[in-house]
């Protein structure tokens, strides 16, 4: 697995939690890429809710998996090589701990991790209505050079079912990353 790129994916407890899902899936069948998962208890909550799948089948489906509370983790320090880090679906809280570098969990840590080596930060926060509070925080988190990619259906895809609209989102998402959208999501022709 040494050639393979590294991923970071954070699976916060905010709804949405078939997002996270989504990348892993998408990602597991790609052979240059090894998935590195963190998700926080709530987002266990939040899946086991959401998700019809069994929490083992979801964790299978990612090469390293990580306790949110093992904060010596590899991808808690900046000298373990990362191609970055996806957080879908991402809490306001945890854009808020992200925002004001509260690195409380190894989630939050490695999202510190790929701001301050400047690597791509992708987050797909979710929430709605969005307070004033929530917009300064997303906008604390564009400026130190995260990606803020709200998970917004694409209607000319004319998508069939919930399965196209999460793909198309999680593939746009992936494209950060250098990720092509074959077979991922249906490019925009125009």
């Amino acid at each position: 697995m040494a050639d393979k790129k590294r991923l970071v994916i954070g699976i916060s407890g905010a709804s949405g939690s078939a997002l996270g899902v989504c990348a892993l899936r998408l990602l597991h069948g790609l052979p240059d890429w090894e998935t590195h998962l963190i998700l926080t208890r709530s987002a266990i909550l939040t899946i086991q809710t959401e998700i019809k799948e069994t929490l083992d089948a979801i964790l299978s489906l990612a090469d390293i998996v990580y306790e949110e509370d093992n904060m010596a983790a590899a991808i808690s320090s900046g000298s373990f090589q990362t191609a970055g880090m996806l957080v879908a679906p991402c809490s306001m809280k945890t854009v808020s701990g992200i925002a004001y570098g509260y690195s409380e969990n190894l989630l939050l840590r490695a999202a510190d991790v790929t701001i301050k080596e400047r690597r791509p930060l992708v987050i797909l926060p979710r929430e709605a209505p969005l307070s004033t509070i929530h917009l300064k925080n997303l906008l604390i988190l564009a400026e130190a050079g995260a990606v803020i990619f709200p998970p917004v259906p694409a209607f000319y895809q004319n998508p069939e079912n919930l399965g196209d609209i999460v793909r198309h989102i999680v593939g746009r998402a992936l494209s950060y990353f250098g990720i092509g959208s074959e077979g991922l999501y249906k490019p925009w022709t125009g």
